[in-house]
């Protein structure tokens, strides 16, 4: 993944990603198509090399909805946290103007 991640070709954003390699031509159709051989079985094409195009496909469509699940079980977490920190700051707040407060009074 961290070769991929480095490619000027593949970017962060699966997103983008997926779209580029979508658009690359008719994949499994031959050598030279769609970026390059690819291995022996998808250089022959036909329909061998269309089905391995397609299971390629179904890897990083898999692969691209394992990782947005995991950036939004990633940003639920982070959000909790915050309303958490949030949580404690007016907590804290709360003490603070209750001790003004109390100092006022004395004055």
């Amino acid at each position: 993944m961290s070769a991929l991640r480095g490619s000027k070709l593949f970017s962060s954003n699966p997103i983008r990603n997926f779209r580029l390699m979508s658009q690359l031509g008719d994949l499994g159709s031959g050598a030279g198509k769609g970026g390059g051989g690819g291995g022996s079985i998808r250089e022959a094409g036909g329909a061998f090399g269309k089905i391995e195009a397609g299971r390629e496909e179904e890897f990083f469509y898999k692969q691209q909805k394992e990782q947005l699940a995991k950036l939004k079980a990633d940003l639920t977490e982070e959000i909790s946290f915050h309303e958490e920190q949030i949580k404690r700051h007016q907590e804290a707040i709360a003490r603070h103007r209750e001790r003004v407060t109390k100092l006022d009074k004395k004055e």
